[in-house]
């Protein structure tokens, strides 16, 4: 079995207390696919306090007979970018990537290049950025369950490591359990997802910094549950008070709507609570 890449070991968790939580805006997203393959993606995001909006639009083109993908998007802040994609062409589970991007209304510009390697039991990745110059590589291995992963950029005009992060763990047929530790061990995060039953997910997380050791430990539980096979709701609360409700119905095949807010519960008479929606059209 193939693990995940380091950056999505714990994607079940951070999904549970992220994903359909639209709070302080209103977002809209259009994604189409021609005939021939192109898709259009048409991303929108309003914020309710502020009023400013972005969006931004994304064409890809995957040519899946040589394993050849392209994506070019351009948004509001005039960034335009560009990704080429090989996949599995010079070796089996071998991916290369070349991506750039361009602000029209400034200098600013990157260059980057990533090699993605995935085998029975391992997942490797390289990005280098060439503009900066930087670097960043990441690993992990799996075996009956267990997994282990490390993470480390390092910059390459300072000859400096300038990121450390590893991350170990064990997933069961519903279950999940890691321990990360970041910046150099110095903040620590223990996470467990569950599915409970068909229509259940429970997630819980705690985060302790120790740099901060008056901050104390910061936690975090989160629940999903099924109603039916068009609705589902969630809830989110931690050790401040914050409680965050979402109602997500899909309307029809291809339109999904989700409804959210984050009350804190330490402060109901004042204006704190932030509300928000998402609506999704996919053809």
């Amino acid at each position: 079995m193939i693990p995940p890449n380091y950056s999505d070991i714990c994607k079940p968790v951070n999904d549970l207390f992220s994903k359909d939580y639209p709070f302080g805006a209103l977002k809209l997203e259009v994604k189409t696919t021609t005939a021939n393959g192109v898709s259009f993606t048409v991303n929108g995001a309003q914020d309710l306090k502020s009023g400013a909006i972005i969006s931004e639009l994304k064409t890809k083109y995957a040519d899946k007979v040589n394993g050849l993908t392209y994506t070019e998007s351009w948004n509001t802040a005039n960034l335009v970018t560009g990704q080429v994609e090989v996949s599995n062409k010079f070796a089996k589970g071998l991916k290369l990537e070349v991506s750039g991007s361009s602000a029209l209304s400034s200098a600013k510009r990157a260059l980057r290049s990533k090699i993605n390697y995935q085998q029975e039991n391992v997942f490797a990745r390289v990005n280098i950025d060439a503009l900066s110059p930087s670097a960043t590589a990441d690993v992990t291995v799996s075996r009956d369950g267990l997994l282990a992963g490390a993470e480390l950029a390092y910059d390459l005009n300072s000859g400096a490591v300038t990121k450390t992060n590893s991350t170990v763990g064990y997933a069961g047929p519903d279950y999940l359990i890691t321990l990360q530790g970041n910046n150099s061990l110095n903040l620590f995060q223990l996470a467990f997802y569950q599915r409970v039953t068909k229509n259940v997910e429970a997630g819980a997380r705690a985060v302790y910094d120790y740099k901060n050791p008056e901050g104390g430990v910061s936690a975090e539980l989160g629940s999903k549950y099924i109603l039916d096979n068009d609705a589902y709701v969630k809830a989110k609360v931690d050790n401040a008070g914050r409680l965050g409700l979402s109602f997500t119905q899909l309307l029809r095949p291809g339109v999904k709507l989700s409804l959210a807010g984050l009350f804190d519960t330490a402060r109901l008479q004042e204006n704190t609570h932030k509300m928000g929606a998402a609506l999704t059209f996919e053809a």
